[in-house]
C-alpha cells in the first residue's frame, strides 16, 4: 500500500519536546546528529505537535539546519491533531507535569480544517524542513473524551474526516504515507477497519511486559494486508529500564496497587543480570521481532545512548534468554517463536 521503505529504526524525538527533562539545545542538537551519523539516508523522525506543545519539531527542524542537513536526507512523521496554543497557566492543560519548561499549550483539533491546521503548523515549526509521513495522533484519546455513545460516533466521523483531509495531502504528492498513532491498539482496529492506512504506530502496547494475544492476531493481519508497523514505548515510558513512570503514570513503592508491576521489573532484571543482557536490549529485541513489525521507534535524552539503540535492534538474544522468560510466564510461547 504504501511507496515508502523504513529503516529498522526510527528515531522519536519526544526528548526533543522537554519530556521529564528540559534540554538544553545543544545537547538536543547532539542527539539529533548521532541519529544522523548512526543512519542510512534517509535518517526518519518522528515527532508530533504534541510533545512540549511543539517544541519537538522546533527542535528538530532548527537542529537539522544548524547541522545543514540536506531535507532529502531525511524523513519526518508528523502525527497531527495537537495545535500549539498560549500557555495561560503554570502547567499546560495536556499531561501536566510530564512536559518540562514549555512555553505553549497545545490543544486538539481531530477534523478535517483542524487536522489541516496542524499539518501547516508542524511545518511552519519545522523551519524549512516538511513531514512527508502523516498521522493522527491520539484518537484513542479523542474518542475517549466524547461525553456519551452519540458524541463518540460524532467525533469518530470526525477522525475520518481527518483522514480525508490527509489523504487529499497524499494524492497530492505532498506527503508519501498516512497513519496513526495511538496507545489504545484497539482504537487503531477500528480505524483500520474503515480506513486503508499505510502505515500504524502502536505506543505503549506491544512491549516485553504487555503484549496480548489478540493484539498479536491484529498484527499479523495487518502484516498480510502490507500495512506497516513501527512499534513505540517499548520501554512502557521507561519504566522496564528503570524509570519512575509506567505509561506516563507514576509508580510508587509502597503502594499497594504498584506492587505487582515493581515485582515483574524486579524478576525481569533478575533474568537479565543472569544472561549479561541489558534490559533495553531486550525489549528492542522483543519489540522488534513481534509479529508484522517494520521498524521500532526509539527515544533518547543522552546523545551517547544513540549509537547503542542502533546496534540494540540488530544483535540477538543470548540462547535460552527467551525460554527462560518464557518458563518464567513473563512471555508468551507465540512471541518467543519469532
Amino acid at each position: 500500500m504504501s511507496e515508502i521503505t523504513l529503516p529498522k529504526v526510527v528515531f522519536g524525538t519526544s526528548g526533543l519536546g522537554n519530556l521529564y527533562v528540559a534540554l538544553p539545545e545543544a545537547d538536543k542538537c547532539a542527539i539529533v546528529s548521532e541519529c544522523i551519523k548512526h543512519s542510512a539516508k534517509p535518517a526518519v523522525f518522528d515527532s508530533a505537535g504534541k510533545y512540549g506543545a511543539g517544541q519537538s519539531l522546533e527542535s528538530l527542524g532548527n537542529c537539522l539546519r544548524q547541522l545543514q542537513v540536506k531535507p532529502g536526507d531525511v524523513l519526518i512523521s508528523n502525527k497531527l491533531g495537537w495545535y500549539r496554543i498560549p500557555l495561560t497557566g503554570a502547567e499546560p492543560t495536556f499531561e501536566p507535569g510530564v512536559w518540562k519548561d514549555i512555553k505553549y499549550d497545545a490543544e486538539q483539533r481531530i477534523s478535517y480544517e483542524g487536522i489541516l491546521q496542524c499539518y501547516e503548523q508542524g511545518n511552519e515549526l519545522l523551519n524549512g524542513y516538511h513531514a512527508h509521513l502523516v498521522s493522527v495522533h491520539d484518537p484513542d484519546e479523542y474518542l475517549a473524551a466524547a461525553g456519551d455513545r452519540s458524541d463518540r460516533a460524532k467525533r469518530f466521523e470526525n477522525i475520518k474526516d481527518a483522514y480525508r483531509a490527509l489523504f487529499e495531502l497524499k494524492a497530492n504528492g505532498k506527503v508519501k504515507a498516512v497513519g496513526v498513532g495511538a496507545k489504545s491498539w484497539t482504537v487503531i482496529k477500528e480505524i483500520t477497519d474503515v480506513v486503508p492506512l499505510d502505515w500504524v504506530m502502536i505506543a505503549n502496547s506491544m512491549t516485553l511486559h504487555s503484549h496480548p494475544a489478540d493484539l498479536l492476531q491484529y498484527m499479523q493481519q495487518l502484516k498480510e494486508k502490507g500495512t506497516l508497523i513501527i512499534n513505540s514505548a517499548v520501554f512502557n515510558g521507561g519504566f522496564l529500564t528503570g524509570g519512575d513512570f509506567y505509561n506516563y503514570k507514576p509508580v510508587q513503592a509502597g503502594n499497594p496497587q504498584h506492587d505487582a508491576l515493581l515485582q515483574w521489573r524486579k524478576d525481569f532484571n533478575a533474568i537479565c543480570a543472569q544472561f549479561g543482557v541489558e534490559p533495553a536490549h531486550a525489549c528492542i529485541q522483543f519489540g522488534i521481532n513481534a509479529p508484522g513489525v517494520t521498524s521500532i521507534a526509539l527515544s533518547t535524552s543522552r546523545p551517547q545512548k544513540v549509537k547503542g539503540n542502533v546496534d540494540m535492534a540488530t544483535i540477538p538474544m543470548p540462547a535460552g534468554f527467551w525460554a527462560e522468560l518464557q518458563k518464567r510466564g513473563m512471555i508468551t510461547a507465540m512471541v518467543t517463536t519469532v
